[in-house]
């Protein structure tokens, strides 16, 4: 009896855990953006991260780069175009100063992580998205589209200029 308790315990530990991870994974599953039809795909949260950035002006916000396995890959082998299935996601924060680490090194240097201000994807399928370069885009806020279509039209021809890398911007980051 009490191995069929723990048994128990232990099976709504992990579904309470898969309920969570899937909420606060990303909302995978809800609506598509526009013009390319993208939903969030699940998991995306877990995926392994390209690179890093900060992005000045006025965007100001905080960047992480993460790839499916399929971009992963391509980018440890150094393989371009990326092949299909390759998908790129950037999510990207407001950028705060951190009293609190800051006391601790008694100089404002420390910069986090704010608010949120949106996800976006590139999605590589050459045959679907064959006149912008292979690529799909989509970009989301709190799960649902917030560009429209006409904001998603104008993402190929800014990633045109980087056609030798086909059409991507981020690099791989090298491993400190």
């Amino acid at each position: 009896m009490r191995r069929i308790a723990f048994l128990l315990v232990g099976i709504a530990t992990v579904a309470g855990v898969i309920a969570f991870t899937s909420t606060a994974s990303g909302h995978a599953g809800e609506e598509a953006a526009p013009v390319f039809g993208i939903k969030i795909p699940p998991g995306y949260r877990d995926w392994k991260l390209i690179s890093v950035a900060h992005e000045a002006g006025n965007l100001n916000d905080l960047r992480a780069v993460l790839g499916n396995d399929v971009a992963i890959n391509a980018y440890r082998e150094g393989k371009l175009p990326f092949p299909d299935g390759a998908i790129i996601a950037r999510l990207a924060w407001s950028y705060l100063p951190s009293e609190e680490n800051n006391k601790v090194f008694g100089r404002s240097q420390s910069f986090v992580a704010g608010a949120p201000t949106n996800v976006q994807f590139i999605m590589k399928d050459s045959k679907k998205y064959a006149a912008t370069g292979g690529w799909g885009f989509a970009q989301f806020k709190d799960g649902k589209p917030n560009a429209d279509a006409a904001t998603l039209k104008a993402c190929f021809p800014c990633h045109e200029p980087i056609k030798a890398r086909d059409f991507v911007f981020t690099r791989y980051a090298p491993t400190p």
